[in-house]
């Protein structure tokens, strides 16, 4: 089978956007600055994943919506927690701790913070380039039963 093209070592056109970064700058942002690249990087994942399910584009959102809730993405980071290294916990722990001045408006507060410590966990591959690691994760978030 055909390697994807948009999880290709060599294709990172956004990522391209901002060459001035450096590792070092991405370990200093702050854990809600890596969520907030974390949640439009595993949106956009969820999105196309689900193009391959011919579904009208109002089941697309709303299927999307299921994946990308904030009980969805804790639900998810505690069924893969086993399988991330010590680093990417202290990043997820470090997002799950981020103090932000906005309160969850449709969910729980707990799940909310799990969820910015993985959209902060998916920031923080997508900024340094681990594009393998980040393709590992969602291929483990698509064999899990998210209902």
């Amino acid at each position: 089978m055909e390697e994807s093209i948009i999880m290709s070592e060599n294709f990172n056109i956004f990522r391209n956007a901002n060459t001035e970064i450096t590792e070092e700058d991405i370990i200093m942002l702050s854990p809600l600055q890596l969520a907030y690249i974390g949640d439009a990087v595993y949106e956009l994942l969820i999105r196309t994943y689900l193009l391959d399910k011919d579904l009208s584009v109002h089941k697309l959102h709303k299927t999307n919506t299921q994946y990308v809730k904030a009980e969805a993405q804790s639900n998810i980071l505690h069924k893969i927690g086993e399988s991330l290294t010590d680093k990417e916990i202290r990043i997820v722990k470090r997002g799950r701790n981020a103090k932000g001045h906005t309160r969850p408006k449709n969910a729980d507060l707990n799940d909310y913070r799990y969820a910015t410590g993985f959209e902060a966990l998916f920031g923080y591959l997508y900024l340094t380039g681990q594009n393998e690691r980040l393709s590992a994760i969602f291929e483990e978030i698509k064999d899990l039963d998210i209902d």
